[in-house]
């Protein structure tokens, strides 16, 4: 586990750090099993943005699974979307979308096809997935394209192969998937991007996650958390390790490592 401190612009309980964003992965992290954001979760991002800690998400889902659950918050601050190929500026307000090449696309959907592997694709105008792709879909421009097999041993190949091309971005957000981006694109380079946006540096980002897509960015934010219910690999290179999405681990994070309080002062 990472070992670097938290920095704090005052001392003694209920301090806020100086942490100026906090980053936040969505699926396994913010969200529960069952796709909610607690009263509590929603309670201390409240209260984040109120001491002047901007909130943002840094998720692999796109506007059209996203977008409920920034309006639910009540969110005006920037968002990096598709593992970074899509940021926001805020709401209404969109500040760069990268897309894969089309070429790529036919031949990422020909090698799904050939190991009978789930496929789908965010474009801007649609998140499609394999049950309603036609030769239409070619015609339009992807900014991540994912690809899921049950065998671990056919994703591991897949993965493989795609990484030999040499110019594509290969990362996972469960063990059965990957998810396809433009190289040099992550959740990282998103949150970097963010960053200038908004004036600040990557040691004043905090960032939480549970998988490999959050990874690049938990070992590049001033401070990475990982979630109790995170892979091995991500708690080992995390800075600290929070509880699980069921369990408020965003809140208790944020109360432990912005705040500087207990949370073991609130049951859940």
């Amino acid at each position: 586990m990472g070992n670097r401190s938290v920095r704090e612009t005052t001392k003694g309980e209920g301090s806020i750090t100086a942490y100026r964003l906090l980053a936040l992965d969505m699926d396994g992290t913010l969200l529960t099993d069952d796709k909610k954001i607690t009263e509590e979760t929603r309670r201390w991002i409240r209260l984040a943005e109120e001491a002047g800690v901007k909130v943002i998400f840094a998720t692999g889902r796109g506007m059209q699974t996203a977008g409920s659950f920034w309006d639910e918050l009540g969110l005006q601050s920037p968002m990096v979307l598709l593992n970074g190929a899509e940021i926001w500026e805020g709401p209404g307000r969109l500040h760069e979308r990268v897309y894969l090449g089309r070429e790529d696309i036919r031949r990422l959907h020909g090698l799904a096809v050939d190991a009978g592997a789930s496929y789908w694709g965010y474009s801007v105008e649609s998140l499609t997935n394999n049950r309603h792709w036609n030769e239409d879909m070619f015609n339009r421009d992807w900014m991540k394209f994912g690809i899921s097999h049950k065998d671990l041993a056919v994703i591991r190949k897949l993965r493989e192969e795609v990484r030999s091309w040499g110019h594509l971005e290969i990362t996972r957000s469960a063990d059965i998937n990957m998810e396809i981006s433009l190289s040099g694109i992550s959740k990282a380079s998103g949150v970097q991007k963010v960053c200038k946006l908004l004036g600040i540096t990557m040691d004043q980002v905090m960032a939480v996650g549970d998988h490999h897509n959050d990874l690049q960015l938990l070992l590049s934010a001033g401070l990475g958390i990982a979630m109790g219910n995170a892979d091995e690999d991500v708690k080992l290179a995390a800075d600290g390790v929070t509880d699980t999405n069921e369990r408020n681990g965003v809140a208790k994070a944020i109360q432990k490592y912005l705040f500087q309080t207990d949370p073991a002062q609130f049951a859940g």
